[in-house]
């Protein structure tokens, strides 16, 4: 017997990443306009602590940063303009069919996305600006607290407001956890955000990695029948895309704190949210490895006054080793992308294991 499908769903994601793509495109010579006659760039550390990275990357200072403005704006800005036009015309229009601003699926991680870009970009300007305790904005243990601070929000939400502590363990099942899906969250958020500050170094590297990581957890959410949620990481996919066209090398402009701060923490926020914590260190392995790589990197230092890589974040150690910028970068997209669909794979065999 033939079965009829609902197709809309998918064209609805597809068109809405395609009109961010669109948006975000055309709305780049602004913005680089702005950037370029503002002169906000972000100067290269050259105080001697990193010999390696400044020898490799003194080349791209003053290169503008800030770039991630294009994202942000871009799937912020969209889905609010919809929900305008929705609002104007009734719920009976072809705009409330497109409108993924909702209660339950998006309003956090489009709120968390907002609050952590606007202190990515207070944090971009302080590095222009040469503010801050060494000059180029806020340390990495300062943003580990603001980090920490938009998780405890987050967590705040989904504990309390949610009355969610269920925490799913992959081939196993789901399991409440009461009190302690509070912490849990906190880190998965942190690290996320973490992960992708570090893989920010490379023309090209993080928008790439996240993309993938995004367009995976599209397909997540499409398959749980999020389909608000699918459409949101659609919109940033289409945002992404039309970022990488500036920002592959030699980039036009940096993503800055404020788009991978941003992305970082809405990332872990849309794990927690489809229930796949266990699943992002294989669907974001690069950032994975990426974050880790500075972590053994500090250990070993502090232990045993010895560095085990050349230069961290690792993608630095094969650049020092020689490697071409487009070479790690490509190879690093490669991985990412392979891992990606390793776990996509997985969570499919999981999914239907668990019915």
């Amino acid at each position: 017997m033939d079965m009829e499908v609902d197709i809309f769903p998918i064209i609805k994601i597809l068109i809405i990443a395609a009109v961010a793509f669109v948006i975000a495109l055309f709305s780049t010579p602004i913005l680089t306009h702005f950037l370029y006659k503002y002169k906000l760039g972000k100067g290269i550390r050259d105080e001697g602590t990193t010999p390696v990275f400044t020898a490799l990357h003194k080349k791209k200072e003053n290169t503008p940063t800030m770039g991630g403005i294009l994202i942000w704006v871009t799937v912020i800005g969209l889905a609010i303009i919809i929900l305008i036009l929705t609002k104007i015309f009734g719920p009976d229009t072809i705009f409330s069919d497109y409108n993924f601003l909702s209660r339950k699926q998006t309003l956090l991680p489009l709120g968390v996305m907002f609050f952590a870009a606007l202190i990515g970009l207070i944090d971009d300007f302080m590095g222009i600006s040469r503010m801050g305790k060494t000059g180029k904005g806020l340390l990495m243990r300062e943003r580990i607290i603001v980090y920490t601070a938009i998780a405890c929000v987050a967590a705040y939400w989904f504990y309390f407001k949610l009355d969610w502590d269920l925490l799913h363990i992959p081939f196993i099942g789901d399991f409440n956890i009461g009190i302690w899906y509070i912490p849990i969250f906190i880190f998965a958020i942190v690290a996320s955000a973490f992960s992708a500050n570090e893989t920010d170094g490379l023309d090209g590297l993080s928008g790439g990695v996240l993309l993938s990581a995004f367009a995976a957890y599209g397909v997540i959410c499409f398959q749980q029948g999020r389909i608000e949620l699918a459409t949101l990481c659609g919109a940033i996919v289409g945002a992404l895309l039309a970022f990488l066209w500036f920002n592959i090398h030699p980039a036009r402009f940096f993503m800055g704190d404020t788009g991978v701060m941003a992305l970082g923490i809405t990332l872990g926020v849309i794990a927690m949210l489809t229930n796949t914590l266990f699943f992002l260190p294989l669907i974001g392995f690069i950032l994975l490895i990426e974050s880790l790589s500075v972590i053994v990197q500090v250990i070993s230092k502090k232990i045993r006054h010895k560095k085990i890589f050349l230069s961290t974040p690792i993608h630095h150690h094969f650049e020092a080793k020689g490697w071409p910028e487009t070479k790690v970068t490509m190879r690093f997209w490669i991985i990412s992308g392979v891992m990606t669909v390793i776990g996509l794979i997985l969570f499919f065999i999981d999914s239907n294991l668990i019915k």
